[in-house]
């Protein structure tokens, strides 16, 4: 017996202890990705009537304008009032966007949250990624047919996502990088290839095989000193500038900031590193923390960035990452923990009782909602509450069936 029991203490020291604490260390790790995904976006009102908002979480409803209608996007609310038990696609964050939900594009829904809505949103740009599809090789994502281990990267000028095999260039090997441009935004926004010289470092380019989908074999260019680097104007552009009142609003900040910007007056940046020689690639770039800051702002820039329709690239509290710490600096500051507090309070025999409790409780859920993820469901509050009813009923029954009595 002393056997077995040495037997079985040397086997628990062998097998990984975790305690509560680490359990809930992840939890909140997970809940701090899920609130920098969906940043301060609201769940109970539809965001149409702020405008097109700066950043928002955004999706797309499969089952109410499948491939082969017109494109649309709807808000996080909308999502789960309106469109809980249709096919989504979760299309991150979009700048500039105003929901979509019930206006024309939807034939056969009204908007639960905001039925009076204008027909269309001229202002609202779409892609591919509206209908489910990624990439230059216009795939799903994830893709049942693609077996190849790679991650997906937003694109930050057109917000496109791409395989990275599929941009011509490799990351950088200790993938310190902020942002990324690609291929076809680089080519349309040549002007950015002086910064890259000087911003992007070195980086190593991908030769295309059998299995990647390049147009043509990579060219490079040796820019002679002053050579124009901006796009020629007659370039086609899919999306026409956006007008909006948000846009303009945009606008006028950049151009207050330029005032205030000293190179405005000792001269242009980008006209200083066009003299110096540099690299044009048929690849994307990666951009260091902060690079936007280092874009020239002086009058003839800007007037090239609205041509382009990039104002957004001066503005840094436009990048993804900015609008991820908003979304974890407002969940903190609403938020505390109560479980957390409640843990340091108990003994350990209460500790143990909350921990198997926690375990019940956590399975019971993940397998619940893995129905919703199997079917591609949006989780909506009546489904928890329904879940947390059967839960407590389980529990009375499990407690009222393991009662004891002396006799």
């Amino acid at each position: 017996m002393a056997g077995a029991e040495g037997n079985a203490g040397r086997q628990s020291e062998l097998e990984p202890v975790v305690s509560l604490v680490d359990v809930l260390e992840e939890d909140e790790e997970l809940e701090n990705e899920a609130c920098a995904v969906l940043g301060g976006s609201d769940s109970e009102k539809c965001s149409y009537s702020q405008g097109s908002v700066k950043r928002q979480a955004l999706y797309a409803c499969s089952t109410c304008t499948p491939e082969g209608e017109e494109p649309a996007g709807i808000c996080l609310a909308c999502s789960y009032e309106c469109h809980g038990s249709h096919k989504l696609f979760e299309l991150y964050t979009k700048r500039n966007f105003r929901c979509d939900c019930g206006n024309s594009k939807f034939k056969n829904l009204e908007c639960k949250l905001f039925p009076d809505k204008a027909k269309v949103n001229s202002c609202n740009k779409y892609n591919d990624n509206f209908f489910g599809l990624y990439c230059i090789c216009k795939r799903p994502y994830p893709d049942p047919e693609d077996e190849v281990p790679d991650e997906m990267i937003q694109c930050v000028v057109c917000e496109d996502w791409f395989h990275g095999r599929h941009l011509g260039a490799i990351p950088p090997e200790s993938g310190d990088f902020q942002e990324m441009v690609c291929q076809a935004c680089m080519k349309r926004c040549s002007f950015l290839w002086a910064y890259a010289a000087q911003l992007a470092g070195d980086q190593e380019v991908i030769k295309p095989g059998n299995g990647d989908h390049q147009d043509s074999t990579l060219k490079e260019e040796v820019l002679e000193p002053g050579k124009d680097a901006v796009n020629d104007p007659k370039a086609e552009q899919k999306n026409e500038p956006c007008t909006s009142s948000a846009s303009e609003c945009d606008l006028q900040t950049v151009v207050k900031n330029q005032s205030l910007n000293s190179e405005s007056q000792s001269g242009c940046k980008l006209q200083e590193l066009k003299a110096k020689q540099f690299i044009k690639r048929d690849a994307a770039t990666y951009w260091p923390l902060n690079w936007r800051s280092k874009l020239c702002t002086c009058q003839d820039c800007m007037k090239m960035y609205g041509d382009l329709d990039v104002l957004f690239l001066t503005d840094e509290y436009d990048t993804v990452l900015a609008y991820e710490n908003k979304g974890k600096i407002d969940q903190a500051t609403d938020r505390r923990d109560p479980l957390m507090d409640t843990l340091n309070s108990m003994n350990r025999v209460q500790q143990v009782e909350l921990i198997c409790e926690y375990n019940d409780l956590k399975t019971e859920l993940k397998d619940y909602l893995k129905r919703f993820a199997d079917e591609g469901t949006v989780v909506k509050r009546e489904d928890i509450q329904q879940f947390f009813e059967e839960f407590q009923s389980k529990k009375r029954r499990r407690v009222e069936g393991m009662q004891y009595y002396c006799s």
